[in-house]
């Protein structure tokens, strides 16, 4: 969601040659086919109503539904590709929807969307959405016309944030320990979850801010939406551990009355992901793996590159088991109804990621570079012309160079680019041989006029890190993301071109701890996950030649022996160390909160929560070792 930096859209009238290749999508594309439109509109039971605009218990808005739909209301200007705004448009239809049988889904109170499965005795929620306030608002909703049905169980397809941070909003933790509700997840779920969100979590946020356009406003100058959905909300995210893991690749379970059929698919769009299926109403729920869209093999975000072999060998197997599925219905976007067109639906999506591994590697083989092959491969006619394969979310550019990257890695074989000199380096060798900095701009002028402005944005980039207190050169560079960002089919290149642009014209915030939600995830840590966020925080220069060793013992776990040697952090778990030069007595949950600043570590000395014998000045020395990442680092300069 557009969070509270998010300022004016930003200036920059296209230019011809940006309306150009806008108008040449809309020749490209079938436009006229309305089918998306009956889909995504069939079943509505009730709009979201109070549910379009949702706020937390301090009144901040999390969620606006109302300015999508406000958006999608105008006609489309050349600031926006026709193709995105097709997705914008089907994106913003949001409701209360039926599916079938006792399948209900609402979409539109978040980046995803939260399915009820009504059972004997209640109702059974998959996909709690991102935050815990609007899986409540959606909850509501279908409550208030279908009746109240408490929650008797909640399923996780996979381990991604938007389909569990809001699960704290349609049960309660206590609930769950008395076994009131089951919670089901894939197997691997816990781990997959909180090593992605905590691990390399302040790097993946800031790059997030880029990829959803949270600094963005909602316009057509701005952010339209991402693709996969309009955008994520910003309330209060948490996560409740499974009571059941499925761990069969094809598990049958009975939930309540419903007989559900499970099959795991991990390492595809999540490491730990699943389907189901619902044989009483011939239903399948299709996760993410299949979508109305083509989605990431590697996301700019930042996340582990995923395997599309796997991801078409799941989609195949689905095909081969839920072959006679008459509904297919995902944690993102619409439901396709009637068998010819879910199987031919599935075969597309299937068929997309098969495509991009095998051509992939057919050019790899043949000497090409990532970058070559990204530039040299595209669709052909039969699959790009579905419209459930278009790049608005993943690109064909960047899957490309994900699959690349999976097999080979970044580097291309040319001993050239074994060592190259960082961004800042780079940057003033360049502007040097360009003759300087009004020479390189002078150049790169000449191509913004003649519309190139890839170039344009590789050429001013050098001068902006070389030198990031150039006005003109900080201003050409926005002026060529603008541009480059308004003619993006692919929601999150716009988003990130364009938030490119606004952070080179105007002050990036500065300052701010761990966010909240960042805070909620670390409490969900192991112990050896939290001894292992500690290890990446260590500061090699500041713990140089120190050696020590530091018990910890705790009520609620096993004890541990913290060593530091050679600027690197061990946690030996299950001993104590007699000649430690400090023992720590407290339970993990008060560490955590310790170390996520949700207490004070000296306040808690002095209540005796948290008691210390030996060297008090050993371990706070130690904290001062380690690092507090900046939430706000730059990325478009130095």
């Amino acid at each position: 969601m557009t969070d509270d930096t998010a300022g004016p859209a930003i200036p920059g009238a296209p230019t011809a040659t940006t309306v150009a290749a806008n108008a040449a999508v809309l020749g490209h594309l079938d436009f006229s086919n309305e089918d998306d439109f009956a889909d995504a509109r069939r079943g509505l039971l009730a709009p979201l109503g109070p549910a379009g605009r949702i706020l937390n218990p301090e009144g901040r808005t999390i969620w606006d539904l109302e300015r999508f739909e406000a958006l999608v209301a105008e006609e489309r200007t050349e600031t926006v590709n026709p193709s995105l705004w097709r997705q914008t448009q089907l994106l913003a239809i949001g409701g209360l929807f039926h599916v079938a049988g006792g399948i209900y889904q609402v979409r539109g109170a978040d980046l995803s969307n939260i399915d009820f499965i009504e059972s004997d005795h209640g109702v059974i929620v998959v996909d709690p959405l991102i935050s815990e306030e609007a899986a409540r608002a959606a909850y509501q909703l279908y409550c208030e016309h279908r009746g109240h049905r408490p929650v008797v169980a909640v399923i996780y397809t996979h381990s991604h944030i938007d389909h569990f941070g809001g699960v704290k909003g349609v049960i309660e933790e206590a609930a769950v320990e008395r076994g009131e509700v089951q919670v089901i997840a894939p197997a691997g779920f816990v781990e997959a979850a909180i090593s992605e969100n905590v691990m390399a979590g302040n790097a993946m946020l800031r790059r997030s801010s880029y990829m959803y356009g949270q600094r963005l406003e909602v316009s057509q100058q701005g952010m339209v939406s991402n693709g996969l959905g309009l955008t994520t909300s910003s309330g209060t995210v948490g996560l409740i551990a499974p009571t059941i893991e499925i761990t069969e690749p094809e598990q049958h379970l009975e939930i309540d009355g419903v007989e559900f059929t499970f099959m795991l698919a991990p390492d595809t769009e999540a490491p730990s992901e699943m389907l189901f299926y619902l044989p009483q109403w011939n239903a399948l729920c299709s996760a993410e793996d299949a979508t109305h869209v083509l989605h990431n093999l590697y996301s700019p975000r930042g996340t582990k590159t995923r395997d599309a072999r796997a991801w078409c060998h799941y989609l195949n197997r689905t095909l081969e088991l839920f072959g006679d599925a008459e509904v297919v219905f995902a944690q993102h976007h619409w439901p396709t109804w009637g068998n010819d067109r879910v199987r031919s639906f599935l075969c597309a999506q299937r068929d997309a990621y098969r495509f991009l591994h095998d051509q992939t590697l057919r050019l790899a083989n043949q000497g090409l570079t990532m970058v070559e092959i990204a530039e040299q491969l595209d669709w052909p006619e039969d699959l790009g012309r579905h419209w459930c394969n278009r790049g608005y979310y993943g690109s064909v550019s960047h899957n490309v160079k994900a699959v690349y990257n999976f097999y080979l890695g970044y580097f291309d074989g040319n001993p050239a680019h074994l060592h190259p000199h960082p961004p800042e380096v780079q940057g003033r060798r360049y502007v040097e041989l360009a003759g300087g900095p009004e020479a390189l701009l002078a150049h790169a002028e000449g191509a913004f006029a003649q519309g190139d402005y890839r170039w344009v944005a590789e050429v001013v980039s050098h001068l902006v890190f070389a030198d990031p207190s150039h006005q003109g050169a900080r201003d050409l560079l926005a002026r060529a993301f603008v541009q480059l960002g308004y003619a993006q089919e692919n929601g999150v290149w716009r988003n990130f071109y364009l938030t490119g642009a606004k952070e080179l014209l105007e002050p990036r915030p500065t300052g701010g701890g761990s966010p909240a939600n960042a805070r909620s995830m670390a409490s969900s840590l192991s112990t050896e996950m939290l001894f292992d966020l500690l290890a990446i925080r260590l500061n090699p220069e500041r713990s140089a030649g120190r050696r020590l060793r530091i018990n910890f013992v705790f009520s609620d776990d096993a004890d541990y022996v913290l060593e530091l040697i050679h600027s690197v952090l061990h946690a030996h778990k299950g001993v104590t160390d007699d000649g430690a030069v400090a023992t720590v007595t407290t339970s993990v949950s008060l560490l955590k909160a310790a170390l996520t600043g949700q207490v004070q570590l000296l306040d808690e000395l002095a209540k005796g929560t948290i008691t210390i014998t030996g060297d008090l000045e050993a371990l706070l020395e130690l904290f001062s070792m380690l690092d507090t990442p900046d939430p706000w680092f730059a990325i478009v300069e130095p």
